[in-house]
């Protein structure tokens, strides 16, 4: 019998390949560290490799907006089932074998306000995930359990 998962798992990934093409869900993602999602818009950019939300904050954002506020068009990469993403910088989040190390807080777009509705970049504030780098790279699959708290790998 195996036990199933207790803490987050990758509930969706999005990609877009320059900053104004729509966001492509897929199923997995190569992940290089030092440089981000491979085939992503922000491949190869100094901090900015990985966005990480969760369906936890989309809901509470969809309750303050009055509807449902799609995971694809907030433009983060990785969606989280369920819990609250770190938001410190410095912070560490294990995606499966991938090591992401928070940046900053992933400000909400003004745009959402064109994409999703207007109200939408209010519902969004203080809810939109965070900027992660990479600092171990690896395969992320829909799925892969997400450890919000890991063990400092760092020393």
């Amino acid at each position: 019998m195996t036990s199933e998962p207790t803490g987050p798992t990758v509930h969706a990934i999005h990609v877009a390949k320059a900053t104004r093409l729509p966001m492509r869900t897929v199923d997995r993602v190569e992940v290089e560290a030092g440089k981000g999602i491979v085939g992503d818009r922000y491949h190869g950019t100094k901090h900015r490799h990985v966005t990480v939300q969760s369906l936890s904050t989309l809901a509470e954002a969809a309750e303050v907006y009055g509807a449902g506020v799609p995971a694809h068009l907030t433009r983060r990469n990785l969606t989280l089932d369920h819990g609250t993403v770190p938001r410190e910088p410095g912070a560490l989040i294990r995606v499966g074998p991938v090591l992401l190390q928070v940046v900053r807080v992933a400000a909400p777009c003004k745009l959402l306000d064109d994409t999703i509705g207007p109200g939408a970049h209010h519902a969004m504030r203080h809810r939109g995930g965070s900027v992660c780098r990479v600092l171990e790279g690896g395969a992320v699959v829909v799925g892969d359990p997400v450890d919000l708290d890991p063990p400092d790998q760092l020393a």
